[in-house]
């Protein structure tokens, strides 16, 4: 028997309020963390995802309190990033009530961090998470071609790893990248788009699909997701296991017990 698909509301968290942007930019307010983990836990969220988005680009720690305040009112897998470094940092976010961590520039500054929080809190607790933009220029192991209808010309292009919540390149392809952090340890793999991220155009299906061929890890996609039919396509066009959404539910275009009706309609086997 296939295991359900899941569906995940991602709280983005800025000085302990949701916020949300457009391509990690022009971020603006959307409420209160707790109230909204209340209310997703109440429409049949499958897990509830906490990113402090601002923690390791202004090299501090998470707010505790509002990752314990979350926690203290779901009763669903809650997995919490944002500026996670050491060992310690994750010990302290998983005694809080996470049950997960995810972490993202630290694995990339020290890929063996992730094979340490590996054999401490075990497999099913690490979730590495990979933010990515088109690269059009050389570097890739990995190319993706596309038709630019302004310069009449198919283009060549890759993926690169981006940290520091999308503000630092690294040179890294996205889909080497997923198949080295799953050799080191890594339970789980976030992938997010930051082009497609906020546009609500719907998620960045071709490399989605390449790197859950890739690896043999759960890949939950991220970004861009507007309507309930991008996620209806990402399940039937690729092997992810999870799909994750900010602004379709931050707004209430929709709810998530609506969202699993219509999947469930489309012979999607998600858990209601």
């Amino acid at each position: 028997m296939t295991l359900s698909k899941r569906i995940i509301p991602c709280l983005d968290v800025d000085n302990g309020r949701v916020v949300k942007g457009i391509n990690f930019n022009k971020v603006r307010d959307a409420g209160d963390p707790v109230e909204f983990a209340k209310r997703y836990t109440k429409q049949g969220a499958d897990e509830l995802v906490f990113l402090d988005i601002t923690a390791s680009e202004q090299k501090r720690e998470i707010i505790k309190n509002v990752v314990r305040n979350v926690a203290s009112v779901i009763n669903i897998p809650f997995t919490v990033g944002g500026g996670i470094k050491k060992i310690d940092d994750a010990r302290g976010i998983l005694l809080g009530g996470a049950d997960k961590v995810s972490i993202n520039t630290a694995a990339v500054k020290k890929p063996e961090l992730i094979t340490e929080l590996m054999s401490i809190f075990g497999k099913q607790c690490i979730v590495v998470a990979i933010d990515t933009k088109k690269n059009y220029g050389a570097g890739g192991k990995h190319f993706f071609k596309s038709f630019n209808k302004k310069s009449n010309k198919i283009e060549k292009y890759w993926f690169e790893v981006l940290i520091y919540g999308g503000k630092e390149g690294t040179g890294i392809d996205a889909i080497e990248w997923s198949q080295k952090i799953e050799k080191l340890g890594a339970g789980e793999i976030l992938l997010t788009s930051i082009d497609a991220d906020g546009t609500q155009d719907g998620y960045e299906i071709k490399l989605i699909d390449v790197v859950c061929n890739k690896v043999r890890i759960p890949v939950i996609a991220s970004g861009g997701c507007g309507k309930p039919i991008h996620m209806f396509q990402v399940f039937k066009e690729t092997n992810v296991d999870a799909a994750l959404a900010a602004s379709i539910f931050h707004y209430e275009r929709t709810t998530i017990d609506k969202v699993k009706k219509y999947l469930k309609r489309k012979k999607i086997n998600v858990r209601i």
